[in-house]
């Protein structure tokens, strides 16, 4: 995948962030006839580093979990050809062509978050782990708890099917603004909130680095750097 410096996502922090607060990503694998097949997924990203996963040594690596029923065509893809694609991204906002040019359908575009990973996946056979990768999963998703962790023993984790993918290459990318001089971010921001109302504009500002003010003035917070 080539980019354009000013559109590569650079910190690799910003690229677990982001990961971990997106719902939903799509493992692409491999068919027996050689045809790509994409599935969407609940998932989490896990940092080997971070000691609140990592306690007990079994992470060794940047690993990617997803649950999974235990029979379907991408389980058998993957025993076939471990080699996958994984992508997730965040459709940020349209820009319609008349933000451009006033007639010229040619000049719309699209602000937006993209993260693409190649690497190898497989299930997971070790019940720690597994039960380690679904308490992830659980402390993404359901942050308000409510729940008791699992463990190893329980018959509803040894049945489940765990997806571990080891990434080898993640290339982040993204239009968020970042591109635009600050008096030219600053018109479309108001163009922006002319379309999209105060209450949603609000939010595609905000990820710009913008603030929207309750006086509706519009201000530079921030370069959205990634």
């Amino acid at each position: 995948m080539q980019l354009t410096k000013k559109l590569e996502i650079q910190s690799a922090q910003k690229i677990i962030e982001f990961l971990n607060t997106e719902p939903v990503g799509r493992i692409a694998s491999v068919d027996v006839n050689g045809y790509p097949q994409v599935i969407p997924m609940n998932f989490v990203y896990i940092h080997a580093n971070d000691p609140h996963v990592c306690s007990h040594g079994r992470i060794k690596s940047d690993t990617i979990y997803m649950h999974s029923h235990p029979i379907g065509e991408k389980l058998d893809n993957i025993k076939r050809n471990s080699k996958v694609g994984f992508e997730v991204d965040r459709h940020v906002c349209f820009l319609p062509s008349y933000y451009f040019h006033p007639t010229d359908a040619s000049q719309a575009d699209t602000l937006y978050i993209s993260v693409v990973i190649k690497g190898y996946a497989m299930t997971i056979d070790n019940n720690e782990e597994k039960a380690e990768a679904l308490n992830s999963l659980m402390k993404k998703y359901q942050k308000e708890g409510k729940y008791e962790s699992l463990d190893s023993h329980m018959s509803s984790v040894q049945q489940v099917t765990v997806i571990k993918l080891i990434p080898q290459v993640i290339r982040g990318k993204y239009k968020i603004g970042q591109h635009w001089a600050p008096a030219y971010r600053l018109k479309m921001a108001k163009n922006i909130v002319n379309r999209e109302g105060e209450k949603l504009g609000a939010g595609i500002l905000n990820i710009m680095g913008i603030n929207l003010l309750t006086d509706g003035t519009i201000k530079i917070r921030e370069e959205p750097l990634m």
